[in-house]
């Protein structure tokens, strides 16, 4: 009877979402086979975050984030939940979206639609055991996917959300670097990709120290991925 339940609040949350999103305008060829979400808006920023929760990384970001006052959303890993869920309960109590980015953060190009659906659907079964919430919006690992992955995503009543500027923390680039990159690149709109779990050294947190500000200074507003494709007109 929960799973109908979840089933049910899936369906009615993502009719809402797919009612109020206006497609023209958008940045950066927004949509590929009706619901790929790349970004849209005016003067607006969606921090992202996958490959977490992290023990200690998380909570370096997320007290970045608290100081501004500023929302993110957090595509997380299943297995990483299970393994840090008072972390992601922080996200959660700390007013920040969360996302599904598979279980296992397994790749979905190749993946058949047995296996993309079990990825998306454990990664978000941990998510409302540990949070309490069903996530509505998919990142795929890489940003990659192939069209059973599409069906899957679509029967889960899931957006499956990717980037328009890739910040390459995951690639140890450094923190002039970084910055560097999103103040020449950044357009009203983006989805902006970085990452709270980097193996290795992680520039992630003083970046945000340095970027949030310097766009907020430029007239940019921090929102959710869901409030940009919720709110743009």
């Amino acid at each position: 009877m929960m799973r109908f339940w979840k089933r049910a609040a899936r369906v009615l949350l993502a009719s809402a979402l797919l009612a109020q999103c206006i497609i023209p305008r958008c940045r950066a060829a927004v949509w590929d086979e009706g619901d790929i979400f790349k970004g849209c808006g005016e003067m607006c920023v969606a921090l992202t975050f996958d490959d977490g929760p992290h023990e200690t990384k998380t909570y370096e970001i997320l007290d970045i984030l608290d100081k501004y006052g500023v929302a993110a959303t957090f595509f997380m890993i299943g297995e990483n939940v299970s393994l840090y869920p008072d972390v992601a309960r922080s996200v959660a109590e700390r007013g920040h979206e969360i996302g599904n980015h598979t279980y296992s953060h397994a790749y979905l190009s190749d993946a058949s639609f047995e296996t993309a659906a079990m990825e998306i659907e454990m990664c978000e079964d941990i998510l409302y055991t540990t949070v309490g919430e069903v996530p509505h919006i998919l990142r795929p690992p890489g940003g990659i996917y192939g069209s059973a992955a599409i069906e899957a995503a679509r029967t889960f009543c899931d957006i499956v959300v990717l980037w328009s500027i890739d910040t390459r923390d995951w690639d140890h680039a450094s923190t002039e670097k970084i910055v560097n990159t999103v103040e020449k690149n950044v357009r009203g709109g983006d989805i902006i990709l970085m990452h709270d779990y980097v193996s290795g050294t992680s520039h992630t947190a003083e970046v945000l120290d340095i970027i949030i500000p310097l766009l907020l200074s430029q007239g940019y507003t921090f929102v959710t991925v869901s409030d940009m494709y919720l709110n743009y007109r």
